[in-house]
């Protein structure tokens, strides 16, 4: 795959600043052990969370229940980060299928590697075995319609990261073998955010960079963060405000996790920002947020001719952000218009077999014809 590196995203990645308001921060609100990741909301309203191993459903009052304990349920080991994420509910044209609302999909870092889905009434089974990747890091749904809507999965391979995306029979796509290093909370970037809608964003904590990845699996230097960046500092957990979040009012939720040994120790809790909060710092729609893993410095990206990113959260705590960074609006607005997909993602990999076998066949015709040319000759 193609790496482009555009020189306008290095421009403006320049544009980092202190938030307006200077007091800006994350709260905790609930605390549970071993909180890494959040999903949702279910058709409920209740958000998916990822601790200690398990799942559990939590309230927007901050009720938290089990969830999946049961026969047949979810449990594994306690300590790999096995992200997830929660079905809206969506159709993948090139199958001609569809992703059940509800439904539960982690991923499984360690072997065998994969995704686990989990239904709404907590029955795991395995989805969907994956291989060619160490690992797997990252985990989103496809809602805008680039990627046809399909499960979006990443994994590092080769010093480089692997863009896989999976249709709801559980086939599997190669968007890229070639990306940029990248790892956390993934989002997709609305109808909104310009010419880069639709595309996969990845930021990579490691070198406090944000990639934007397409569905014809080109990489391009969205920004860079211009905060503190390292294996478990840099930016971490990404999200974007969804439309009408601002003015209806929401709150941003992520998970801070206990981490002993750790410059930032964490606190095994859901931290949570009001809309009001957010606005003070001059955070509008279709911006793009993203939470640094360590201490929970947040910058804000915003895209015209280039894009920049200005610090809103600016004062290091002691928290472990981990997983995905999740905006709910109080009155959700509509959805936007979905975009159609760059391609029919589950047939390019027959159209290249059929390629390769017409170019074999080719080949194999004029081969005849010389050796059919070569035994006339000799019979001269």
């Amino acid at each position: 795959m193609i790496l482009r590196l555009l020189v306008a995203g290095l421009i403006g990645s320049t544009g980092v600043g202190l938030a307006p308001a200077a007091s800006l921060s994350w709260q905790p609100w609930q605390h549970l052990a071993g909180v890494f990741d959040l999903a949702g909301p279910r058709s409920d309203g209740r958000l998916v969370v990822a601790a200690g191993g398990r799942l559990f459903l939590m309230s927007l009052d901050g009720t938290i229940l089990p969830f999946a304990d049961g026969p047949g349920g979810y449990l594994v080991a306690s300590g790999p980060e096995a992200y997830l994420d929660v079905s809206p509910g969506l159709h993948v044209t090139g199958s001609s299928c569809d992703f059940a609302r509800d439904d539960v999909f982690i991923i499984r870092p360690s072997a065998p590697l994969g995704i686990t889905r989990v239904d709404p009434s907590g029955h795991a089974t395995n989805f969907t075995n994956i291989t060619g990747v160490d690992s797997l890091n990252g985990i989103v749904f496809d809602t805008v319609g680039r990627f046809d809507h399909r499960l979006l999965v990443t994994g590092p391979h080769n010093s480089h990261l692997s863009v896989l995306a999976i249709d709801c029979k559980g086939g599997i796509v190669a968007i890229s073998d070639a990306a940029p290093p990248a790892e956390g909370g993934l989002a997709v970037a609305p109808t909104g955010f310009g010419a880069h809608a639709g595309e996969l964003i990845a930021p990579d904590e490691s070198s406090g960079t944000v990639w934007a990845i397409t569905a014809s699996g080109q990489s391009t230097l969205l920004v860079t963060s211009g905060i503190a960046h390292g294996g478990d500092i840099g930016v971490e957990s990404a999200a974007f405000v969804p439309s009408g979040f601002m003015a209806r009012g929401g709150t941003a939720y992520v998970a801070d996790r206990a981490t002993a040994n750790n410059p930032h120790p964490g606190t095994d809790s859901v931290l949570r920002m009001s809309s009001s909060d957010l606005a003070a710092a001059g955070v509008a729609d279709t911006d793009l947020l993203i939470a640094a893993e360590g201490g929970a410095v947040t910058i804000r990206v915003r895209c015209a001719a280039t894009c920049a990113a200005t610090t809103i959260v600016a004062t290091e705590t002691s928290a472990h952000v981990e997983g995905h960074l999740l905006l709910l609006g109080n009155h959700p607005a509509a959805a936007p218009s979905a975009l159609a997909p760059v391609a029919d993602l589950g047939s390019q990999r027959a159209q290249t077999v059929v390629r390769l076998g017409i170019g074999v066949l080719i080949v194999v015709v004029l081969l005849g014809l010389v050796a059919l040319r070569l035994r006339r000759a000799g019979r001269r």
